[in-house]
């Protein structure tokens, strides 16, 4: 069960890493410079799959988490 836990952690660093950077767009804020801030801007095609395994390996890595803390 370790092991899979370590597997896990393994790939939710991993898939973090590969979404965009959102922060740079935010950052548009204070500056004023971001006009496409408050549009309505869907996720699609590899970055809905990338969000989606994260919240996937994030409940994951959660639960077996819970698991091992309790036994």
């Amino acid at each position: 069960m370790k092991v899979v836990l370590l597997i896990i952690s393994v790939l939710l660093i991993a898939i973090v890493l590969l979404q965009s950077n959102k922060a740079t767009d935010s950052a548009g804020i204070i500056t004023g410079g971001n006009q496409e801030l408050f549009q309505n801007m869907k996720e699609r095609g590899f970055e809905l799959f990338i969000s989606r395994l994260t919240l996937v390996l994030g409940i994951a890595f959660f639960v077996i988490s819970l698991i091992l803390f309790l036994i």
